[in-house]
């Protein structure tokens, strides 16, 4: 029979390498661990792993059971963090992942005044979700996907919280300052400075420059949002943020902010949660709080 202790098994095993390391992390020996991995493809009937001379590589069996560790002992382990927590009578942790780079400024607007509205909720972002949220979410590894681009899917609800646009940030020195809006020529001809994340996934890129045939100069990544518009402030370059973003930091700054063609690049932020959390008071609350700090 398939148990948990083999599933914690296989995962160990695959993010260390080897059974004697991941003996180790698991306080076994690696003769316990290595009969234990024989009598599991024994009841299975399958290998999980194929030796190459010195490392192991799953089998077709092995990668399908790896995929259901990944998704069923996250579940498993914040379950058991939740029982603790309600045995010391809080009601949990709200776990968030982040889609959307410049939304942490946002969220900091929010996170404050919920920890004191709600002091037996804990809060917790988990950046590595950073564009990968969605099977996090469905895995119950977050409990809210904050994102500018929702997927539909079975047993989620994506709950617009604010909209806003997408504009163009430049130095108020800079040639482009004077204008209103700009065209896809114009962009073509600078050093655009974004998140590090793929192009498929900047609207900038997919719905501004490439539908016109253009990509920028050159194209330099910054993570954060702070060294990215002194960036653009001395002039290395300039970059497309959220409008409420970009304002924000254009009265700290000497900055212009531009329209991205015609009509712009309207956006919204969601907010993605499963379905069967919205009973949940705390969650609500967080929802709530999140469309009135627009």
């Amino acid at each position: 029979m398939l148990e948990r202790v083999h599933l914690q098994l296989l995962r160990e095993v695959e993010r260390q390498g080897s059974l004697t390391a991941a003996a180790e992390v698991l306080c076994l020996t690696q003769s316990a661990l290595s009969h234990t991995v024989k009598k599991l493809e024994g009841q299975l009937g399958t290998a999980l792993w194929l030796r190459e001379g010195r490392h192991l590589r799953l089998t077709q069996a092995g990668r399908y059971l790896l995929g259901l560790a990944e998704r069923l002992l996250p579940q498993f382990e914040y379950a058991e963090q939740l029982m603790g927590q309600y045995a010391q009578g809080r009601r949990g942790a709200l776990r968030l992942g982040m889609e959307c780079h410049p939304c942490y400024q946002w969220l900091l607007k929010i996170v404050a005044p919920y920890l004191r509205d709600w002091p037996d909720v804990d809060v917790d972002v988990k950046q590595k979700f950073q564009f990968g949220g969605l099977r996090a979410l469905l895995g119950h590894e977050i409990d809210v996907l904050v994102t500018p681009d929702p997927l539909p899917q079975p047993g989620l609800r994506f709950i617009p919280v604010f909209d806003y646009e997408q504009v163009l940030v430049v130095s108020a020195r800079h040639a482009l300052a004077g204008r209103r809006q700009i065209t896809p020529a114009q962009l073509a001809e600078e050093v655009l400075i974004t998140y590090p994340v793929d192009t498929e996934r900047l609207d900038v890129y997919q719905q501004f420059l490439l539908p016109a045939g253009y990509q920028p100069r050159e194209r330099k990544t910054i993570e954060t949002t702070d060294i990215m518009l002194e960036m653009v402030a001395c002039g290395r370059g300039v970059a497309a943020l959220p409008g409420w973003l970009a304002k924000e930091y254009a009265r700290k700054l000497e900055l212009a902010v531009l329209r991205l063609g015609r009509h712009g690049i309207p956006k919204q932020i969601h907010l993605g949660v499963r379905e069967s959390d919205l009973d949940s008071d705390y969650l609500h609350a967080f929802i709530a709080l999140a469309r009135d700090k627009k």
